[in-house]
């Protein structure tokens, strides 16, 4: 963090100090974990419903903090005291990027599924140019954003933002905390369906990423998601256009499979000659994610060679997400179990096949949350696609995932086993009776400790 005193800390977020040198300088990390702080930061406290971390404010002074931004006086501790932490929290970060000024290129992304992934390929490419900070793993809410701010410092250049969304006014919020300049949507799907209330309200709500931007802004916007690319008409900036479609700006073709689940494809950008990539990580969908990737980095200035060498050496991705990992065994494994909706285990069972190639494919599928009346019909089509895939052993992971196993039975021709588990457990123990080498075995379910199940596969063999 660019360093600031106790009192100017105090004056934007609207605050009252108590006890502590008002001229003190904070310039060390922000922290809402008492275990993290370190000297010369500064230390948020929340609290909690079962925890209250005013309760650790002596000790996170004690361990170097300067302050302690918080909604009550500490004794014996000096403490901005402010009605909302959280709220505070964000007024400092966006004085922080406006410190920055132009110094600073702002990179959003939102997106239904892929956003993560996408976050990841942009940061590794951009890191090539300047130095950048990003989002870590999903931390893409009203907390995470501005933690996420407040990491930068006078020498970063790119910040890399994953935002979240789960209804209207939610981007609009973020984005108030760091204005983008380069505003970049994947695509719109049921993910969080319940929030929105329909694909038209996620549509809306996802747009607010682009109608943030200023007129000396870019779009970058999936061409291959009429959803998203209807939302040029909303952008005061210019719009660039990434896919397979003729419409694209940043294009790709003749993607061919590598093994592994891995694909290669023809880069072009415009005004240079066309690529070669070979795309290190698994999935037939990260093609798209790759481009809207390659359209932000070709707007930073690097160059189609740089993006294509990049792309094909990727390292440091957000875990448990298309993790492909040989057990001793010769059984491999994709953890994809960080969260699921129905696009983005469509994209994970297209992935199996890609890399199973002929091999036995068993898929443990957990429950997908926030679907609202989507709930049954967006289980079922996953366990239909399963099924005309060719899974062979379909695993639904408790109850709620049994309609996964509904939609693999109308599927005539399918001659796949299906089995329902009751947890995680049970799906452990199930897989290590079955698994036989060269299967390969596919993880993923919303945040129901599904992971459980990955780690267990990458510490055991049979």
């Amino acid at each position: 963090m660019i360093p600031f005193t106790v009192a100017e800390i105090t004056a934007v977020v609207g605050g009252t100090l108590h006890g502590g040198d008002p001229s003190a300088v904070v310039d060390g990390p922000v922290e809402y974990d008492s275990r993290k702080v370190a000297p010369g930061g500064l230390f948020v406290a929340f609290a909690g419903a079962k925890v209250d971390a005013h309760d650790f404010a002596a000790k996170a002074v004690a361990d170097g903090a300067v302050a302690v931004l918080g909604s009550r006086p500490v004794d014996g501790v000096p403490t901005i005291v402010v009605e909302d932490p959280r709220a505070a929290l964000g007024l400092l970060a966006r004085a922080l990027v406006d410190r920055l000024g132009d110094a600073l290129t702002v990179v959003a992304i939102t997106g239904s599924s892929g956003k993560t992934s996408t976050k990841d390929l942009i940061a590794a490419l951009l890191r090539t140019a300047a130095p950048t900070v990003a989002t870590a793993a999903s931390d893409n809410n009203e907390l995470g954003t501005p933690y996420t701010v407040l990491k930068a410092g006078a020498g970063t250049r790119y910040l890399v933002l994953e935002m979240g969304s789960r209804g209207a006014g939610h981007l609009r919020y973020l984005c108030d905390i760091a204005p983008p300049d380069v505003s970049v949507v994947t695509n719109v799907g049921t993910s969080h369906i319940a929030e929105f209330g329909s694909l038209d309200g996620t549509t809306l709500a996802k747009g607010e990423l682009v109608e943030a931007l200023r007129p000396d802004g870019l779009a970058i916007l999936n061409a291959d998601d009429p959803r998203v690319a209807g939302m040029a008409a909303r952008s005061a900036a210019p719009v660039q256009f990434a896919g397979e479609s003729e419409i694209s700006d940043v294009r790709a073709t003749e993607v061919v499979p590598l093994g592994r689940g891995r694909f290669g494809f023809t880069l072009h950008v415009p005004g240079t000659a066309p690529v070669a990539v070979r795309l290190d990580v698994a999935g037939r969908h990260q093609v798209g994610n790759a481009l809207l990737a390659a359209a932000v980095a070709s707007h930073a200035g690097v160059d189609p060679a740089g993006i294509a060498a990049t792309l094909g050496d990727l390292d440091g991705l957000s875990t448990r997400r298309m993790d492909v990992f040989d057990r001793a065994d010769d059984v491999t494994v994709i953890d994809d179990s960080y969260n699921a909706n129905p696009a983005s285990m469509a994209a994970a069972l297209h992935a199996l096949t890609a890399v199973a190639g002929g091999r036995r494919m068993i898929a443990v599928l957990g429950f997908m949350a926030e679907l609202g009346e989507y709930e049954r019909t967006g289980h079922e089509e996953v366990g239909r696609l399963a099924a005309e895939l060719g899974v062979d052993r379909l695993v639904a992971v408790g109850e709620q995932a049994a309609p996964i196993l509904h939609g693999a039975s109308v599927v005539a021709s399918w001659g796949g086993d299906p089995v329902l588990v009751t947890d995680q457990e049970a799906a452990v123990a199930l897989l290590r009776a079955e698994l036989r080498p060269r299967d390969v075995v596919l993880v993923k379910g919303s945040r129901y400790r599904t992971w459980d199940i990955a780690d267990a596969l990458r510490t055991a063999s049979k």
